[in-house]
């Protein structure tokens, strides 16, 4: 592949990742990290089932079947190492959340610094590191 494809594809996983949160698909989530690890705040997740019960056991899920939030991610900076196969991303996540009760309004704001690794000619998580630096009310977004 070329760099500049190489690219496309990494960064289309950051923004599939927000994808399937937002829609609360979190099994398909856990496809995404299937041979990889997830790092933030609490023990890390590991492959496709802890990365899927993590966020089954931390994200609260309303009746439509979604968190309810938007997770905008800017600022993607991409690397690629086409020899090593390999590629690495750093990006900022403002995650955003509505309910009938809850006016529009950012919940938290912080970075992700993702490690990717080309397999069988396919990109794929093999690490991503959150760090929130921002915390709003995030009552209606995470169980306690």
């Amino acid at each position: 592949m070329n760099a500049a494809a190489d690219t496309y594809a990494v960064a289309n996983l950051v923004a599939r990742y927000a994808e399937l949160v937002d829609t609360g698909d979190f099994a398909g989530v856990g496809a995404l990290f299937a041979d990889a690890v997830f790092i933030g705040s609490g023990a890390p997740a590991e492959g496709r089932e802890g990365v899927e019960q993590m966020l089954r056991n931390t994200v609260i899920r309303y009746e439509d079947g979604t968190p309810r939030t938007h997770h905008a991610t800017t600022n993607i900076a991409v690397e690629v190492d086409e020899e090593a196969g390999t590629a690495t991303a750093r990006s900022y996540v403002t995650i955003f959340q509505a309910l009938p009760e809850l006016p529009l309004q950012p919940i938290a704001a912080g970075r992700y610094r993702d490690c990717f690794a080309r397999r069988e000619g396919q990109w794929r998580f093999v690490e991503r590191r959150v760090r929130i630096h921002l915390v709003g009310d995030v009552s209606r977004h995470l169980r306690a």
